[in-house]
């Protein structure tokens, strides 16, 4: 079933971690087994914000040898980095296996992202100059107090609560995505990609990397690969509509953007708000009312309907 949300402030800064958290919190009884956000915070001009998980949230509980493998590969991360000529400017662990840096380097990130998840065990969840994407096993509230959420001011924000139907329960398939090599884009999605495997592929032949085997994931790898090439995003989600099948409604965030896109048949729901300066979109309208509790007026976004806002 899954539960999808997004919320975007036209012109100002907002506490979007607080308000995600609410939406999400709302849809919980559409998703129980995780729960991500996607925040876009202020840029970081020449820098980037690395968040990577360096082990599941399982393997904590299993102890026997796992602080060990877990120190292990967070020296091969900063090895890696310090290779490729990268400083790191602050480290901190939001988890036991969930790390957060800020890092400044010049040169071709997707080498370096590529290089970093050689290493076993080790996903990087998001590398952005305004994204930073956090996901994680329980409800909204236990992922936002664990990631110190609450708090986290920013533009826009798209979050997600996942019911497990095809692929496992891990940090690894749930949602959102991200793909590099085009940074601060990431997606969420509610329904089922009938033509995962034929498209996933096609992305492979072109030199994309999955990390998962949730169809959820492919678009996140199809947006970046569209806007890597050129696309608008309003581009992108227009000939979406056209090249994959199934039954899907999905957000799409970059780091001045918030886009939506319904299937054909719009079998998945979806309800939005707008006003002069903040958009929000969910699952459910139960969402937007744990942010805007005053008497408003939402829609229903219609078959093939594509929306994008600016920040």
């Amino acid at each position: 079933m899954c539960g999808i949300a997004g919320i975007i402030h036209r012109g100002k800064m907002s506490n979007v971690g607080g308000e995600m958290t609410r939406m999400l919190r709302a849809l919980k009884h559409r998703g129980p087994d995780s729960t991500g956000l996607a925040v876009y915070g202020p840029p970081h001009p020449g820098d980037y914000v690395m968040r990577l998980k360096v082990a599941e949230h399982e393997d904590i509980d299993r102890g026997r040898g796992i602080k060990e493998r877990i120190k292990e590969r967070v020296e091969r991360v900063e090895r890696i980095l310090e290779e490729h000529g990268v400083q790191i400017h602050s480290k901190e662990f939001a988890t036991p296996y969930a790390l957060r840096y800020v890092l400044r380097h010049e040169g071709d990130k997707e080498a370096i992202a590529r290089a970093i998840e050689e290493v076993d065990g080790v996903e990087i969840l998001s590398l952005g100059n305004n994204l930073e994407l956090i996901k994680d096993l329980g409800d909204a509230i236990v992922v936002a107090d664990a990631y110190k959420l609450h708090e986290f001011e920013g533009t826009h924000a798209i979050g997600h609560t996942r019911m497990a139907t095809e692929s496992d329960v891990d940090i690894r398939s749930a949602h959102p995505y991200w793909a590099f090599p085009y940074n601060d884009v990431s997606v969420v999605h509610n329904g089922q990609i009938t033509n995962y495997w034929l498209m996933r592929r096609e992305m492979e032949r072109k030199g994309h990397r999955f990390m998962s085997n949730c169809d959820s994931e492919l678009l996140a790898v199809y947006t970046a690969h569209n806007l890597a090439g050129g696309m608008t995003l309003e581009e992108s989600l227009r000939q979406s509509i056209g090249e994959i099948d199934g039954v899907f409604t999905y957000l799409v965030a970059t780091r001045d953007q918030l886009g939506m896109a319904k299937d054909t048949m719009a079998a998945k729901p979806l309800v939005l708000y707008e006003s002069d300066d903040l958009i929000a979109l969910a699952s459910e309208e139960v969402a937007i009312r744990a942010i805007l509790p005053q008497e408003i007026d939402t829609y229903d976004p219609y078959d093939e309907e594509i929306r994008v806002w600016q920040v």
